[in-house]
Parts: C-alpha cells; sequence; structure tokens
C-alpha cells in the first residue's frame, strides 16, 4: 500500500512539475518578490564592459560573471556579485532576448549589500544610442520605461548601470549588483519571407518547415506567452495588395507555428499586418526590399499578466 502510495505521489509530481509555467518569483528581500513572466531567460546573460571605478571595491568583489543570470545573492561576505567600484560602469547585454516599454514595470536591478548605492540606468538597442532612464536608489531598484517616454515599439538589448558615488570607502566600493532583469522580456525573431514563399504568395515552400521548426524550437523555450505575428512587404504593387498578401502571409506563418507547437500549448496569438507601411529601410533599391520583405514574430508576456496588473 505505502508502495502504491509514493508510486502515486510520483506521478502527480511529474504531471504537476510538466504543467509548471515560465513565469517565476524571484525574492527580493526577507518581505518582497517579483514575479519575471518569461522567467529564467530574463536576465541579462553577458558582460559587454566593465569599468571599475576608483577607489575599486576588494579583487573578490570584481568577477563582472557575477552580475549575470539568476540572483544568487546570500550575504555581504560571499563574491557572488560585482561592486562597480565609485563612478564605476557596467554594461550588460540580452543575448537571448530583449526587453521592451509594456505595462507595468519594465526593468529590475538586484543592488544588493547592506547599502544601495545609487547608480544611473541607460539603455540601448545597438550599444550606439543610449537611452538615460534613471535611477536606482535605496530600495527603488525598478524602473518603468514608460516614465521616461520610451518607445513601445523597440525591443532593447543592452543596460548599463554607472555608480553615484554613494559610498565609496566600503570594501565593496560602488554599486553591488547580483543580476539585472528584464520583468518585460521578450524575444523578437525575424525570418526573410524570400525564405518562406515565393514572389507574391502566401504558400510556405516545402524548404520553409526546416526555419519554422528552428523557430518554434526557439518559442519552446518559454511555455505561456502571447506570439505576435506580423507581416511586412516592399513598396512594388498597390498597397491594399500588399496589406492583403502581408495578412495571408501572417495567417499561414501562424496556422503553421500552432502546429508545431501543439494546439493545447499556453499560447495566444495575435495578427498584425502591415504591408508596406513599416519598412525597416528605404525601398530604393534590390537589398532593401528584400530586407523589408519579412515575418516577424515576438514572444511576449501573456495577457493574464497585464490583466492581473490593473487588479
Amino acid at each position: 500500500m505505502v508502495k502504491k502510495l509514493v508510486f502515486l505521489f510520483f506521478i502527480l509530481f511529474i504531471g504537476f512539475a510538466s504543467a509548471q509555467k515560465t513565469g517565476k518569483r524571484y525574492r527580493i528581500d526577507r518581505y518582497e518578490s517579483i514575479y519575471l513572466p518569461l522567467g529564467k531567460i530574463s536576465f541579462a546573460d553577458s558582460v559587454v564592459e566593465l569599468k571599475m571605478g576608483n577607489p575599486k571595491p576588494l579583487e573578490k568583489f570584481r568577477d563582472p560573471q557575477q552580475c549575470l543570470h539568476e540572483p544568487n545573492y546570500k550575504n555581504y561576505q560571499t563574491p557572488n556579485y560585482t561592486s562597480i567600484g565609485c563612478e564605476g560602469s557596467l554594461t550588460v547585454a540580452f543575448t537571448d532576448n530583449g526587453f521592451m516599454n509594456l505595462p507595468g514595470k519594465d526593468i529590475y536591478i538586484f543592488e544588493v549589500g547592506p547599502s544601495r548605492e545609487p547608480a544611473q540606468v541607460e539603455i540601448s538597442e545597438d550599444l550606439t544610442t543610449w537611452i538615460n532612464v534613471g535611477t536606482i536608489s535605496g530600495g527603488k531598484s525598478s524602473i518603468d520605461l514608460d516614465d521616461f517616454k520610451v518607445s513601445s515599439e523597440t525591443v532593447f538589448y543592452y543596460l548599463r548601470v554607472t555608480d553615484l558615488k554613494g559610498m565609496c570607502r566600503s570594501k565593496t566600493a560602488g554599486a553591488d549588483i547580483d543580476a539585472i532583469a528584464a520583468i518585460n522580456a521578450v524575444i523578437k525573431l525575424t525570418v526573410s519571407a524570400d525564405v518562406l514563399f515565393d514572389v507574391a504568395d502566401y504558400k510556405l515552400k516545402e524548404s520553409a518547415m526546416a526555419t519554422l521548426t528552428e523557430l518554434t524550437n526557439t518559442i519552446k523555450q518559454v511555455d505561456n506567452a502571447t506570439l505576435l505575428i506580423e507581416g511586412h512587404t516592399d513598396s512594388d504593387g498597390e498597397d491594399l495588395y500588399n496589406m492583403k498578401l502581408s495578412e495571408n502571409r501572417c495567417y499561414t506563418v501562424t496556422d503553421r507555428i500552432q502546429a508545431l507547437l501543439g494546439y493545447d500549448a499556453l499560447y495566444e496569438y495575435q495578427v498584425k499586418p502591415y504591408g508596406e507601411r513599416k519598412p525597416r529601410f528605404e525601398n530604393s533599391n534590390k537589398e532593401n526590399k528584400k530586407m523589408n520583405r519579412r515575418v516577424e514574430i515576438t514572444v511576449l508576456p501573456p495577457q493574464d499578466y497585464f490583466k492581473n496588473l490593473k487588479k
């Protein structure tokens, strides 16, 4: 009887674990936590540059890799966070996701230690143009990009933290960063329409299956999300024709992705055809037109997440 109960519990546990959604809650302090709708992929995972400030922290606290991935802070003495020195700066990249200005808070900086040093935060989509999105200080470690009039259509991939000289005389001088999270993390996938379709057609090429399978394998990193499928054409042909063509292509791609992901999977689908109205480049030559013919898939937090923010 005991063996049967243990076996039943094991089966129930496996079923429960397999049904878990991507979203995950992370402890901020003793009393608070923060929820990330896309879970563990939401964190910065590559260091672009660490400019160590002066005075410097002790050498054991200078490892830039300690600010990546999920937070793992234990205590002030354990060097599993990155101290950037007085007026130092740390630039990180999100390589398997980006982040956007969507409803609610968009970024969370896990700044740790007994003193929370103030720091300036900037974001960029290309490491060239930077946008100042305010400061973190004390208990304020979350940022709402809407407060800074940031575009709600741009996907950002880089973030820079610069220490503001709040505490320069400790062994961990400068801001102490355990992790950097994109609350409104997204995955943006772009595929050339020429890879998927013949000219002026919306039926998939036979060779398109491999590409769409690869895309869905990336999407499967997240098991509960909204998938936004957007279609774009070049400027050849009439506007209404291009709009209809991009719409048909969107639905073709949506149908195939849904079949590959499974009809019972926890994904919602949104389709937005744009025709020739949102070119990436001027339609002035063949190469530019080719790059403008595309299908874009954006993996967004699930709609339920945004609905719960309003409650």
